[in-house]
């Protein structure tokens, strides 16, 4: 229906008034007053929730926004958006094995020592300071969480199956990778209907790697997967265990996985301090089952992340005092007990709030200084350019064999050529 004139002029009136108060809100963070809009690109849960809304209340000219995607397709769009020079989130999360990569190119980030990270240094541990590094110098990340390793396991699986449940008990089941094996061969012998030892291959040969004095790279750069006797080793191992019939066969962080903690296809799973988060969040009804003990061999690490401050945000000094914020010591030590994600702050290791916690979804499972104790003991490895592209190499190889695609040898033999082109 066409307007009459009065109707014509109400709706000026309207438009006028109505771009007026645009004209005053001032917009994105403009001169008048509106909020700062911060985005934070993520993928998997990093506790955050919680601390956004605290720093909300402290900050009500800050308005911050998640968003999350799956672990690859986080960094694979993180690097596209950095090469257009759009679409990034004003903070991303960078994993420890695609830190190399992404320092490489410190112009497409806010140097952090330039904004005052220099005077926080001491905040972090050594090696996960340094780690983030470019060669010049300049810093691109603040360091979240650290790895850390252990075994979480089910208490009523393994009791179905005749093997201890005692947490003291189970961790002197697996003083080495081959112990836990072997344990695991007891367990299938008795093992309820479809209930396997381990989830998959690729999250034992994580562990067993993050164990290694050298992974994927050397500190020169160069790839040394075909040459690295502790890689073939590792490898040759989880195939046996895959060809006894231990493994469910999954690939970790795929829906197929999150759905075998769901439905209890296995009873043991690698356990960095941050996969307790991933097995609350998949399998909430499992509370009480589970437990954490000592991982086979001792020490090592698998992932922990970064906070970085690409240059192409709007704000970017309000998201970097925002990253700051959220690695700061008060904030990790919030994170660890609320999700359990390990602190990379080692003031923390000694503090009774941390080391004194027990995680109830766990069976109490004493955490706290389980963990600490780990990341005190742990051996950083270098991490090269392409780590976390290796790192998915490795898992798809070893799901060629479990699927039985491929035997051990084959699969290996085609992993070293296609690690080879990521050169």
């Amino acid at each position: 229906m066409r307007p009459n004139t009065r109707t014509r002029m109400v709706l000026v009136a309207v438009l006028a008034a109505v771009t007026a108060l645009s004209a005053c809100s001032g917009g994105d963070g403009g001169s008048g007053g509106g909020k700062i809009k911060l985005s934070l690109g993520l993928f998997g849960n990093f506790g955050y929730t919680d601390l956004i809304k605290e720093y909300q209340a402290a900050h009500p000219n800050i308005e911050i926004t998640e968003r999350t995607a799956a672990y690859s397709d986080h960094h694979k769009n993180l690097a596209a958006h950095l090469a257009t020079g759009g679409g990034a989130a004003d903070i991303e999360a960078i994993d420890t094995g695609y830190v190399a990569q992404f320092k490489a190119t410190p112009d497409k980030f806010v140097d952090l020592n330039t904004v005052g990270g220099d005077k926080l240094k001491d905040r972090w541990l050594g090696w996960k300071w340094s780690a983030s590094l470019a060669k010049d110098g300049q810093q691109i990340g603040y360091g979240t969480d650290v790895g850390g390793l252990a075994i979480c396991y089910r208490r009523d699986l393994l009791q179905a199956a005749g093997l201890p449940a005692d947490r003291d008990a189970v961790s002197a089941l697996w003083p080495t990778w081959q112990a836990f094996f072997d344990a695991g061969k007891r367990f299938q012998a008795k093992a309820p209907n479809g209930v396997k030892w381990m989830d998959g291959g690729p999250t034992v040969l994580n562990a067993i790697f993050g164990q290694a004095p050298t992974g994927y790279y050397d500190t020169s750069d160069q790839l040394v997967v075909d040459s690295n006797p502790a890689l073939r080793t590792g490898w040759d191992q989880v195939v046996d265990a895959v060809k006894a019939n231990l493994s469910a066969g999954l690939l970790y962080s795929t829906p197929t996985w999150n759905t075998g903690f769901t439905q209890g296809q296995f009873a043991t799973v690698t356990c960095p301090a941050w996969m307790m988060t991933k097995i609350k969040d998949q399998a909430p009804d499992t509370s009480g089952k589970w437990d954490v003990a000592s991982v086979p061999g001792g020490g090592g690490n698998w992932g922990g992340s970064y906070l970085t401050v690409p240059k192409q945000g709007k704000h970017t000094a309000e998201a970097a005092d925002l990253a700051a914020w959220l690695t700061a010591p008060e904030q990790q030590a919030k994170v660890f007990t609320s999700q359990g994600l390990l602190p990379s702050t080692p003031s923390l290791y000694t503090d009774p709030k941390i080391t004194s916690y027990t995680n109830p979804f766990f069976n109490n499972a004493p955490v706290g200084k389980l963990f600490t104790d780990a990341a005190k003991n742990l051996q950083p490895q270098y991490q090269g350019p392409k780590a976390g592209d290796v790192q998915t190499e490795f898992g798809n190889a070893m799901q060629r064999v479990e699927q039985g695609k491929q035997d051990g040898a084959a699969a290996w033999q085609q992993l070293v050529g296609d690690v080879s082109k990521l050169k």
